[in-house]
């Protein structure tokens, strides 16, 4: 095992399955929805930009919340447009995952680390375990948990330190692998925990190691040897 390394832990979307298969799926709705998407993600940024301000800001209705902001960008009723993101977002999207395949070497990589005594989690800051189903892998993790369940969106600290005591490990013990800088790897170097960051060497620049991350790497091969050689 990798010294002082006891549990890995992921992020899902763009970590373990590459966005574009998704996007791509995607692209009909996209195009149709994109006044309520673009309101959406302005909403999900003006949460993040608020919990950044004063860390000790919480979202205890978080769905409500979320639908009262989205809605006032768009001036609509907030329940209806709560249902609306309920029904098209969150519900919509989860039988896209049926076809999406994961990065190669992924299942194989995450069997061997859990053969190997590694302890596994997940945090996403979508709802996950509906996905993790469709993509086969719902059996492999110690903790499953939603950012959003706790009112704090990444990269607050919360939800990773929610996430060790799930998986009753410390922080330090635990190497968080996520696809977003500003998002899973800052919020897990907040909570603590070591890093890994997954890059896209299709994008410029994305081949240069980000110095907050502990390890870098762009195949699920190199995340193997890197926890296990």
């Amino acid at each position: 095992m990798r010294e002082g390394i006891k549990g890995v832990a992921f992020d899902l979307d763009g970590t373990l399955y590459p966005n574009y298969s998704l996007n791509i799926r995607l692209l009909p709705f996209i195009l149709k929805e994109a006044r309520l998407l673009a309101a959406f993600g302005k909403a999900r940024e003006i949460m993040r930009n608020e919990q950044k301000e004063n860390p000790s800001r919480l979202y205890d209705d978080f769905y409500r919340q979320q639908a009262e902001i989205t809605a006032e960008i768009l001036s609509a009723e907030p329940r209806l447009l709560q249902e609306k993101i309920d029904r098209l977002i969150y519900r919509g999207w989860e039988p896209f995952f049926k076809k999406i395949k994961l990065y190669k070497n992924a299942v194989q990589t995450l069997s061997a680390m859990k053969n190997a005594g590694y302890k596994l989690g997940l945090l996403s800051d979508f709802p996950p375990e509906i996905k993790l189903g469709y993509l086969g892998i719902l059996g492999f993790w110690d903790a499953v948990l939603c950012s959003e369940a706790y009112g704090a969106l990444k990269p607050h600290p919360l939800s990773f330190v929610k996430l060790a005591q799930v998986m009753s490990l410390p922080p330090e013990n635990i190497l968080y692998v996520g696809n977003s800088h500003p998002y899973d790897i800052a919020g897990a170097n907040l909570a603590g925990m070591k890093t890994a960051w997954i890059r896209n060497p299709a994008l410029p620049g994305s081949g240069r190691r980000k110095p907050a991350a502990d390890f870098s790497f762009s195949s699920y091969r190199q995340l193997h040897d890197f926890m296990l050689s």
